[in-house]
């Protein structure tokens, strides 16, 4: 038996209620992705479901993406605190404000509370996703252009939709008002039902097993996920450990927005502390603390046992330091659509090359390149007469790093977790563009013992007038390598004639114009020269490395062609050339 404060519960019992809290977390979100009524979500599955106790501490969540889980946690904390005693058996509630908690306001978590038999709030059931408008200035929820967050659109602190089982008609009047989107109320109420799903199936686990051993499982979950996470931690070496990252831009143009690390190890704890990141305050780069907390969080997690449960006992272990006023825990009113990616991301760069320097062979940057995603629409479609509005779905395809023993494979990083590329097919249905083409791009990838994954060219063609957002960063600060490894390819994206840098707010495309992207490739990991040659005439014939790229970046002399299938390592005269380049 495990002692918990609430009573007693046998490892078992308490592995069984996990198990089911996380199954029924998988049953909330694939709900969304059933009766979403937008490409985001019903295809693309952009949404995540988590479970937390009564005090707004992680106790469960479905697979997703890292990051976004990770930062539903606080909005819950604040509506616990805030709507202490007023919390009612049916109640639905709405968040999106960055500033008590969220990420930034596309990003809407949904939670209902789950009550125990005495009447007393017990758990929440949340589902958080994210939204293609948010009101404002501009369409698309990202005005990367904003100079302050009520130009981003609307701010939803905390709002009942659902009070004690009944829709509020007046919150669902006025949220609708304040979306350009007609799907945006139908994702809403796919969310809502999605809520109150995972609320019901709580209730009946909670009736099954009793309040105690459900509160006592889920104590003894966080307790194994901190002792867990903290045995790890022991097992490195106490010192700091140091790491700076740059994002090429804000989308305003200002350069080098900084994020700096320092990662302290004291016997089983970490103290990470981003003192010394960017704190110029004309900057458009600006990742809330929920959001900074969350990418922190997501990139630990990928460095230690991945059967450890990611849930409040990660957060246990770190003392989380990030000054007010730096780019990463902005002055309440900065605007943060962009900035939840991009410093967002960087902070995820730094954390991995901080502990690269601790456990480099666990280390893989789990982290995206893509500025913010790309926006395209119009007011016509001639096909059906009425507008439109791409979410881009379909498009970012690139970072992929390497880890120790494994080419980076695939089009997304995983960071994007449970996302899904959208088909061309179903995304030529839905608008009125066409998609000319999509692969991978040769020589992308960093070079490495292990290759970083290829970027991808895309090119969209616009069948009617339409405008296009989009914000570019990896043009100069690339993804980065580990271990040795060469950083990934940079990125190049070409809106009609206009190359993108950093960005462009609304630009008018015509019928025959193109959208073209070069994502860049992800880093890769060891020294390039000792990687196996055969691997690297395998990647040869598959076009990822070109004849010179394999002599260029890894010293490998290949003889014959592609073209003629007669393609071979030429042994002795690699062997002279890494012998040469060593010397």
């Amino acid at each position: 038996m495990t002692e918990i404060d609430s009573g007693t519960v046998d490892v078992v019992t308490a592995s069984v209620i996990r198990s089911a809290m996380e199954t029924i977390c998988f049953e909330m979100a694939t709900y969304v992705s059933r009766t979403a009524t937008t490409p985001i979500l019903n295809q693309s599955n952009e949404r995540n479901a988590t479970i937390l106790d009564a005090d707004g501490k992680l106790a469960a969540l479905s697979v997703g993406i890292p990051q976004f889980m990770l930062s539903s946690t606080l909005p819950v904390r604040f509506a616990a605190e805030f709507f202490a005693g007023e919390l009612y058996p049916g109640d639905v509630i709405i968040a999106n404000d960055p500033y008590n908690g969220g990420g930034h306001l596309p990003d809407v978590n949904v939670f209902s509370p789950v009550f125990d038999e005495a009447g007393n709030v017990m758990l929440f059931a949340s589902i958080q996703c994210h939204h293609g408008d948010t009101g404002g200035a501009m369409a698309g929820g990202y005005n990367v252009f904003a100079k302050d967050i009520w130009s981003e659109g609307v701010r939803y602190p905390l709002l009942k939709i659902v009070e004690a089982g009944r829709e509020r008609r007046d919150v669902v009047l006025t949220m609708r008002a304040n979306n350009r989107l007609p799907g945006f109320i139908g994702d809403l109420r796919s969310q809502v039902g999605a809520a109150q799903l995972g609320a019901r199936r709580l209730t009946d686990v909670i009736s099954e097993y009793g309040p105690d051993t459900v509160e006592g499982a889920m104590r003894w979950s966080i307790d194994d996920a901190t002792r867990r996470f903290s045995n790890e931690i022991s097992g490195w070496p106490n010192g700091t450990y140091e790491a700076d990252v740059y994002c090429d831009s804000d989308p305003a143009g200002n350069r080098d927005i900084h994020v700096h690390v320092a990662i302290t190890v004291e016997g089983d704890r970490l103290i990470i502390d981003f003192e010394g990141s960017d704190t110029r305050q004309d900057i458009n780069a600006w990742s809330t603390f929920g959001n900074t907390r969350g990418n922190v969080i997501a990139q630990l997690a990928t460095l230690v046992d991945p059967s450890i449960p990611k849930n409040e006992g990660f957060f246990n272990c770190i003392d989380l330091r990030v000054p007010k006023g730096c780019c990463l825990n902005p002055p309440e009113g900065k605007p943060v659509s962009s900035g939840t990616h991009h410093p967002g991301v960087e902070v995820g760069d730094a954390i991995a090359i901080a502990m690269s320097k601790i456990i480099p062979d666990r280390c893989c940057p789990q982290a995206y390149k893509f500025g913010s995603p790309r926006q395209m629409w119009g007011d016509v479609d001639p096909r059906t007469g009425k507008s439109f509005f791409d979410h881009g779905g379909e498009v970012s395809a690139g970072w992929v790093s390497a880890a120790k023993g494994t080419d980076g494979w695939g089009a997304l990083s995983a960071a994007n977790g449970n996302l899904i590329k959208a088909s061309a097919e179903i995304n030529e249905q839905l608008f009125p563009h066409i998609l000319r083409g999509r692969n991978y791009r040769t020589d992308s990838g960093g070079a490495g013992q292990w290759r970083g994954g290829c970027g991808s060219h895309f090119v969209k063609e616009v069948r009617t007038q339409t405008k296009v957002n989009q914000y570019v960063v990896n043009q100069r600060h690339t993804h980065p390598g580990i271990a040795g490894g060469c950083n990934g390819s940079p990125d190049r994206v070409m809106v009609g004639t206009e190359l993108v840098d950093p960005a462009v707010s609304g630009y008018p495309l015509e019928a025959g114009e193109k959208v073209v992207y070069d994502f860049g490739g992800g880093g890769g990991w060891g020294e390039p020269l000792l990687r196996d040659p055969q691997a690297v005439l395998d990647d040869v014939w598959d076009e990822y490395v070109s004849v010179e790229g394999a002599f260029r970046d890894y010293a490998v002399v290949i003889t014959g062609s592609l073209e003629e299938m007669t393609l071979a390592v030429d042994h002795e005269a690699t062997e002279l050339e890494r012998k040469q380049r060593n010397s």
